[in-house]
């Protein structure tokens, strides 16, 4: 038994009935979903068609929508599953960063990042996740003991999820000369250069050292911008100019983005017209945001904490879904789980009505920003790496959380049983599960 669906033996099978998102293939076609078999053999998709004759092995999943690998443009590997020992005091963005670099420089040796980078991509792969760009905290000597961890999780994961790195620093720590070796390592690990920055008098000065540095040593560049609820914060507005200035259109990506929604509509639209023009991809994190924007003791937020996706996607602005922080100080909650962040994302942000394209938010549109043409579509010629649901409509999907998917990587169901929390207690110092018989020595 798979999830929903008891697969049949053999590598050559067809999928009934599947609803496959419009925005997923490159058929051209009018609504939300196209009523198609799928067959799958030797790995990968051979055929899509309407009623496709044949008396093999097949299953039936009657109307269910089919989803390709899904595609996380931005986590936290590193960070992830610490919340036992570095929890958030108050819930604040300010009190998030002070638990995490307390924590960090107590205990992230090789041997726990490892550990709990491993875990995370456990949980990521049993949701069907196919790829994972994610930020590695590099200040100082972190750089010397993440990266080489890092390296060594792609090499292993290989073929199963694709990894890409991105440094992360506070923007200040570009106005020092710590950066110049950082820089070096992640561009010698294929990664990318990012930082964390809002409002500073010296923002314009850091983000040009970002691209200096960037530039020189020809790598991309991801940034978390204006994860904050200061109207007046503009660095994406510097990110724009020096994306155009250098000629890096298309190689920059930002997170976040929140304060967007509290600019004047004029200078919100600036800035987004600006993306458009300049092929910058704006990552939207709603799980990280509602979480830490806008908290007050003892009042409820005024506003959602999230960026416009709405107005940049109608722009030409590529937007992306993504997870971003799980269980750590700065997101307590989360599995690693895309679809879960989508089904979210969809509410927040009013996605609907209709639901349009923005299936491609977890898939299409970030793959294309990790620059990965062989993902996040569905077409004949592609790896059989699909996730198929029970819910007939998005309204379903949204409704409720999958956990019966079934996965398929390269044409055949997968385990999707997650691993325990319990495995991390060493690391984390949890409270010892209790059991039926006596402990264990």
């Amino acid at each position: 038994m798979s999830g929903f669906l008891t697969w049949p033996d053999g590598d050559d099978v067809l999928i009934r009935n599947a609803s496959v998102p419009c925005c997923l293939t490159d058929e051209a076609a009018e609504g939300e979903y196209l009523a198609r078999d799928i067959r799958v053999a030797g790995g990968l998709i051979a055929e899509i068609g309407e009623c496709i004759a044949g008396d093999g092995a097949s299953v039936d999943l009657q109307g269910g929508i089919v989803f390709p690998g899904f595609v996380d443009l931005h986590t936290h590997l590193d960070k992830g599953h610490i919340l036992k020992r570095a929890g958030n005091l108050d819930g604040t963005h300010g009190s998030a960063v002070a638990a995490v670099k307390a924590d960090r420089e107590a205990n992230w040796n090789a041997r726990d990042v490892a550990a709990r980078a491993e875990f995370a991509l456990r949980c990521a792969y049993a949701h069907g996740t196919v790829a994972i760009r994610t930020h590695l905290d590099s200040l100082g000597a972190q750089c010397d003991i993440t990266w080489p961890v890092f390296r060594e999780l792609r090499d292993a994961w290989a073929g199963r999820i694709a990894l890409q790195g991105v440094a992360l620093v506070q923007l200040d720590a570009y106005g020092t000369d710590v950066v110049e070796h950082m820089a070096d390592v992640v561009a010698d690990a294929g990664g990318f250069l990012g930082g964390s920055g809002a409002l500073q008098p010296d923002a314009p000065a850091l983000v040009r050292r970002v691209f200096d540095l960037a530039v020189d040593r020809n790598i991309d560049i991801d940034l978390h911008v204006d994860e904050c609820g200061d109207p007046a914060a503009h660095v994406l507005r510097l990110v724009a100019q020096e994306t155009l200035r250098r000629g890096y259109q298309g190689r920059v990506t930002c997170g976040h983005c929140c304060n967007l929604a509290l600019q004047t509509d004029d200078v919100a639209m600036a800035a987004i017209e600006a993306c458009a023009r300049l092929g910058i991809t704006i990552v939207t994190l709603p799980s990280a945001n509602m979480y830490l924007q806008d908290r007050v003791a003892g009042r409820t937020p005024r506003w959602r904490g999230v960026t416009l996706a709405h107005e940049l996607k109608r722009a030409g602005v590529a937007v992306a879904v993504a997870t971003d922080n799980c269980r750590d100080a700065f997101v307590p909650y989360g599995d690693h789980d895309t679809l879960d962040s989508f089904r979210f994302t969809l509410r927040v942000l009013h996605l609907d009505h209709p639901y349009g394209d923005w299936g491609g938010s977890i898939s299409r549109v970030p793959a294309a920003t990790m620059g990965l043409s062989a993902i996040g579509a569905i077409g004949v010629g592609h790896a059989a790496d699909l996730v198929l649901t029970r819910a007939r409509s998005f309204d379903e999907l949204v409704s409720r959380p999958q956990a019966d998917r079934v996965v398929l990587r390269a044409g055949r169901p997968i385990d999707t049983t997650l691993p325990d929390y319990a495995e991390l207690d060493y690391l984390t110092k949890a409270v010892p599960r209790a059991t039926n018989g006596p402990s264990a020595a």
